[in-house]
C-alpha cells in the first residue's frame, strides 16, 4: 500500500501531518505523492476538494482518507487526536470503500476555442459579475425555461448540504445516481417565469445552460473558477467516474447530516 498525506499549512494540520508521516513509517507503510493508492488529507472539507481535484485524474484507483483538524468536516471521518487508530486501520486495510456520485462540466466558448471539461465533487455555480444573470436552460436537449436572477447551482448528492442548501435546495442521499439544480434568486412575475422550485435528474439527463450573454459571467467549479472568457454553454451531467472513500469507519451521510445541521449532541 501506498499512502500520500495531503494536508493545508495550518498549525495544527502540519502538526498531525508529521505525527502521520512519522507512525506510517513505522508500520511499514510507504509514503508516495505521485501514485498513491489512498489519499489522507489533513485538515477539513476545503483541504479534501483540493485533493479531490489534485488526484481527479486517477480517481479510478486511489480512496480518499479525511482527518479534520478545526471544526467537523463533512467528509472527514477522523479526528486530530486519532492518528494511531487511522494508521491500525491502515495496517488491517482490505480494500474496502463507499462511493459518490461526481459532476461532470463541459464549458463551450463563444470564440471558438477547445471546450474544457470539469469534474466537481460538491457543486458548480454559474452567475454574472453584476446584474441579472439571463440563461435558457435545456434538459436532455428540450429548451425548459429561460432563467432571470442571480445565477444556478448544480449539485452533486454529497453537494447538496453545501451552497446548494443554502440557496433552497434539497438534501439529497448519495444513494441516489442524480444531480440537482437549484435557482439562486429567481425574478418570477407576470413578465418573467421560472420553475422556481429545484430540480433533481436522473443519470441518464443532463442540463445545459446557454447565457444570454457570453461576457462577464463567472462559472464555479467547487474552488476553481473560469472568469473573463466568453462562456457559450455549460453542460452539466453525472460523471462516469465517482469517489471513493477507504470504509474503516466511513461515517452513514444522514449521520453526518445530522451532526452538521441539527447536532442534538451538542444540546
Amino acid at each position: 500500500m501506498k499512502v500520500s498525506i495531503y494536508g493545508n499549512n495550518g498549525q495544527a494540520s502540519v502538526k498531525v501531518a508529521t505525527a502521520l508521516k512519522k507512525g506510517l513509517t513505522a508500520a511499514g507503510i510507504e509514503l508516495d505523492s505521485l501514485d498513491p493508492d489512498i489519499v489522507i488529507t489533513v485538515g477539513g472539507d476545503g483541504t479534501l476538494l483540493s485533493a479531490f481535484h489534485h488526484y481527479s485524474d486517477r480517481l479510478d484507483r486511489v480512496r480518499f482518507v479525511g482527518i479534520h483538524t478545526g471544526h467537523l468536516g463533512f467528509y472527514t471521518d477522523w479526528r486530530d487526536y486519532e492518528v494511531q487508530e487511522l494508521i491500525d486501520s491502515l495496517v488491517e486495510d482490505n480494500g474496502q470503500s463507499v462511493s459518490y456520485p461526481l459532476l461532470t462540466i463541459k464549458v463551450e466558448y463563444a470564440d471558438g476555442t477547445h471546450p474544457d471539461k470539469a469534474l466537481a465533487l460538491n457543486e458548480s455555480t454559474i452567475k454574472k459579475v453584476s446584474g441579472t444573470m439571463v440563461a435558457d436552460v435545456y434538459i436532455k436537449g428540450e429548451f425548459f425555461e429561460s432563467f432571470r436572477g442571480d445565477g444556478l447551482c448544480i449539485s452533486t448528492p454529497t453537494g447538496s448540504t453545501a451552497y446548494n442548501k443554502a440557496v433552497g435546495g434539497a438534501v439529497l442521499s448519495p444513494q441516489f445516481n442524480a444531480i440537482q439544480m437549484a435557482e439562486i434568486a429567481s425574478i418570477n412575475n407576470l413578465v418573467f417565469r421560472t420553475l422556481g422550485s429545484p430540480l433533481i435528474l436522473p443519470a441518464d439527463e443532463w442540463i445545459r445552460v446557454e447565457p444570454a450573454s457570453s461576457a462577464n459571467n463567472v462559472l464555479m467549479c467547487d474552488q476553481l473558477s473560469i472568469e473573463g472568457r466568453p462562456i457559450k454553454a455549460i453542460t452539466y451531467q453525472i460523471a462516469q467516474h465517482r469517489i471513493s472513500f477507504a470504509e474503516y469507519r466511513h461515517t452513514h451521510f444522514w449521520q453526518r447530516v445530522e451532526s452538521s445541521f441539527i447536532g442534538r449532541d451538542n444540546e
